[in-house]
């Protein structure tokens, strides 16, 4: 079987549109950037867009660094309503929504993770406003009152305090304005959409002014709940609030103040099956449950209506001082608090097995400081220090429901034991006498396996402290020849705690183990009374037990569905990380023309060390070796540092407790063009990871490892042509050609030499827009029309049991939207995203308690509606 999803008519409707696009050069909006050089000004352009990527504001034009600019215009116009839809028009960014409505991952140029973690940082930093948000459920916010939102393609350690080894997503939103003004919008549209958003800014005084603005999203769910009376899945129910004040006492000090919430909750998200494997039809199908089998239908079937709530909140204050007409000081400070709280339905069935249930809050106070030069002479430079504290709790918990017990009984009943043509009536009985029997010969409770209320409790706690110093020094010798290095040493300390518990009896008995103790008639209880047996008696013992035809038991592992694990710290793992690095930039830019600007960098990057904050936390294989069997006989375990503490539990595999520093490195070459009517920005570039944060969803937890060394080469390109007054046609390309050149120790094996699974080679954003001017009113009719393009790919790395290459994707999106500005203010417009209803999973799993089922993901369907924007 292969499953390749291109959608209806994809590959027809990629070479029409890839055609079209070679026609269709750039975006008005969205542009690739660079970094520094003394400001000039800019020229008279319709194309001109000021960036303040190298934290000075320039023409994109100028600015030495790889960034898509999209502009507050064209978020707007293409109905961007948030940062998921911004991959849209930008090529070099993907962003994918997981298991809740917060749990978003963000990645450029093929570097990324996932955010589902609590415990690891994103490669990709999110800014808004200067202000770091340290997880993608902080970062969330809608789209509103922005200015332009700018993506910073590879690392950004010499600009951005907190490192960000994959790159940077800057959000700049509108500063408030001394003349009264603002707009208010409604949107309506298919799913009874509702999208409410406004401003309004005004003066105080001649020298303070204000702003206010929010938004409110309501939606149906884009699913439904088949069993629960149909009940919305997938369903939008937001809002947020935003207040600025703007405080300028002189011409050289300008304070601004912004406090925000936002507010989530939704029932999310919208999974169903891409296989069903027999677990599910025999096991799940025997209880009676019911489970999705078309992957588009958008039906599931769930035993409770899942529900996500959010709410993200702080406040930030910058300071920009200008000390002399030379230099000038920047502050910026920030608190803010996230809570976030679900429950899910993880076996995504109608029978009640298992939920999951996740209550975390995250704290974060951070304190920037820069120093920013704008001598005459041939020397500038840019000297800040950066503060940040973070404090982040869970608790989390996995049910077991009222189904579990005799879903395991199902897989429990031998064959042999069963009538030909069992029913499943048959198989439960059957399955329970087992059971049972088990729990007498074992000493439990009759009835205690999986039949209790939780099958693990888990209370996680990380605290971060992390400082760093960072600077650029640009030479100019000549005019238009600039020289820049740079640097950034960052200190990192994280402290973690794991408070583990594995609730279900059976997880907590090793079978092998168990089998010794009956077998030596209860003689042999603990290691230390194994290792004293003669080697030959010891080998004779482990022969037996660990032989399915001798030891029946070994049948019942796979219901031990969560084993136990040490708690963090302890005397062998001190639950702590420490990490420092110096990482610098060099570079060189030219100007060799009015409208031509050239550069080529070297830089490195840093991201500190990623903490496993789940259930799948496990020692290091140099602190634990299980023993043989099935499980790891902790009898037989050789001596190791968990084992010579007396820390080992029963069933103790090995893994990660944490990944190590990411340490990266880019060769790019680049180059920008400006004339009247046309622009292009094109950069090239080898980039390499030692030591990616590779990290794989298990269904019940995650798994966490250092990759030896990922890299990708490749090429970005922005073009924008202008070829008639009101016509904007756009183009940009992405080309990556990945590759994990070492990856021994990861969740699935050796993957050294293998492309990594979900970066597309090519990644291509195209648009149309075309502004109607009637006569001379001022009334403008403005229609535009967008297509993005992945190409087919392999959706993930594996997934035991299947081909890496059995599970592909292909997208090809077509968005479109028509406004009628009138000149009173008044704008009418209709909007479609994922115009011609294309299909395709965004992402994919196995299934929880499962094997052989495949989960996953659909991508949103077709959205249509209108809308009418007042501005005052």
């Amino acid at each position: 079987m292969r499953s390749t999803f291109t959608g209806t008519a994809g590959a027809y409707r990629f070479t029409l549109l890839a055609g079209a696009a070679t026609f269709a050069l750039a975006m008005p909006g969205t542009a690739f950037a660079q970094e520094e050089e003394p400001e000039v000004e800019a020229p008279d352009s319709s194309n001109v867009i000021i960036v303040t990527a190298s934290k000075r504001e320039q023409t994109l034009q100028e600015v030495p660094i790889a960034v898509s600019v999209t502009s507050g215009e064209t978020i707007e116009r293409a109905q961007i309503r948030d940062v998921l839809d911004l991959q849209s028009v930008v090529p070099s960014l993907r962003v994918s929504q997981l298991q809740t409505s917060s749990a978003t991952t963000f990645i450029i140029r093929g570097f990324g993770n996932g955010d589902n973690n609590f415990g690891i940082e994103p490669s990709v930093g999110v800014f808004i406003d200067g202000v770091f948000r340290s997880r993608s459920a902080a970062a969330l916010s809608d789209l509103n009152m922005i200015s332009r939102v700018e993506v910073l393609n590879g690392p950004q350690s010499t600009l951005f305090g907190k490192n960000a080894s994959a790159g940077v997503i800057s959000i700049v939103t509108k500063e408030p304005q001394y003349e009264f003004g603002g707009q208010i919008e409604a949107a309506y549209g298919n799913f009874n959409a509702l999208n409410v958003r406004g401003e309004v800014t005004g003066p105080i005084t001649d020298n303070i002014a204000w702003s206010l603005d929010g938004t409110y999203q309501r939606r149906d769910g884009f699913g439904r709940i088949v069993n629960l009376d149909n009940a919305d899945i997938n369903d939008r129910n937001r809002w947020s609030v935003r207040g600025n004040l703007l405080i300028e006492p002189t011409a050289d000090l300008k304070i601004r103040l912004i406090a925000d919430f936002t507010d989530i909750d939704e029932s999310c998200c919208q999974t169903s099956n891409l296989v069903v494997g027999g677990i599910t039809q025999l096991a799940i199908g025997g209880v009676g449950g019911v489970f999705p089998t078309d992957f588009f239908s958008f039906d599931n079937f769930l035993n409770a209506v899942p529900f996500n709530k959010n709410q993200n909140y702080g406040f930030s204050g910058q300071v920009d001082w200008n000390l002399t007409d030379t230099l000038a000081l920047t502050s910026i400070t920030s608190y803010r608090e996230l809570t976030n709280a679900f429950t899910q339905d993880v076996d995504f069935t109608s029978a009640d097995i298992t939920a999951e249930t996740r209550d975390q809050a995250v704290d974060t106070f951070t304190q920037e400081l820069r120093l920013t030069s704008d001598f005459d002479g041939p020397i500038n430079f840019l000297l800040g220090g950066y503060y940040f504290k973070e404090s982040i709790t869970q608790d989390s918990n996995l049910s077991i429901g009222r189904d579990f017990r005799n879903f395991a009984a199902i897989q429990a009943a031998p064959a042999a034991l069963l009538p030909p043509n069992p029913t499943a009536a048959q198989r439960i009985a059957v399955g329970n006498a087992v059971l049972q029997n088990v729990e007498a010969g074992l000493g439990l409770p009759l009835g205690s396996i999986l039949g209790g209320t939780a099958l693990t409790r888990e209370r996680f706690a990380m605290d971060n402290t992390s400082w760093s110093v960072f600077g650029t020094v640009d030479f100019e010798p000549a005019d238009g020849l600039v020289f820049t290095a740079g640097f950034n040493y960052t200190d990192d300390r994280k402290d973690f705690v794991i408070d583990f518990q594995a609730l279900d009896p059976l997880a907590n008995i090793n079978l092998v183990d168990a089998f010794i103790t009956g077998a030596t008639g209860g003689a042999v209880r603990n290691r230390a009374q194994f290792q004293a047996l003669p080697a030959a008696n010891q080998q004779a013992l482990l022969a037996a037990a660990t032989n399915p035809a001798v030891n029946s038991l070994l049948g019942l592992s796979a219901l031990q569905f969560q084993t136990p694990s040490p708690n963090v710290p302890n005397s062998v793992e001190p639950g702590r990380t420490r990490d420092d690095q110096l990482t610098y930039l060099l570079r060189v830019a030219y100007q060799a023309s009015n409208e031509l600007n050239v550069y080529a960098s070297y830089s490195t990057g840093f991201k500190a060390s990623s903490v496993n904050l789940s259930r799948d936390s496990r020692p290091l294989s140099t602190d634990y070796i299980p023993g043989p069997g099935p499980r790891g006989s902790t009898f037989a375990a050789p001596a190791s540092p968990i084992v010579n503490a007396g820390l080992a539990t029963p069933n103790l595999s090995t893994g990660t407790r944490f990944a190590g520093p990411e340490e990266a490195q880019v060769y790019e070459i680049g180059m920008k063009g400006q004339w009247d009517g046309f622009g292009f920005n094109l950069a090239v570039f080898d980039q390499t990871i030692e030591g990616f944060q590779s990290f794989l969803f298990t269904g019940l937890g995650f798994g966490l490892a250092n990759a030896g060394k990922q890299s990708v080469r490749g090429f970005e390109i922005d073009t924008t042509i202008q070829p008639t007054d009101g016509l904007v046609l756009t183009f940009a390309a992405t080309h990556l050609d990945p590759l994990y050149d070492d990856f021994t120790g990861g969740p699935l094996g050796d993957l050294s030499g293998r492309r990594p699974a979900g970066i597309p080679a090519w990644s291509l954003r195209t648009s149309a827009t075309y502004s109607h001017e009637f006569g001379s009113s001022g009334n403008m009719l403005i229609t535009r029309v967008d297509y993005a393009h992945d190409s087919q790919v392999n959706i993930l790395d594996g997934i035991a049991g299947f081909n890496a290459n059995q599970f592909t994707r292909e997208v090809n999106l077509v968005n479109a939207s028509m406004n009628l500005e009138l000149n009173n203010g008044v704008a009418l417009g209709l909007f479609a995203r994922n115009l011609l209803d294309e299909q395709f999973p965004l992402t994919i799993f196995p299934g929880v308690a499962q094997a052989g089922t495949v989960s996953g993901y659909p991508n949103p369907p077709r959205t249509w509606g209108g809308l009418v924007r007042f501005k005052f």
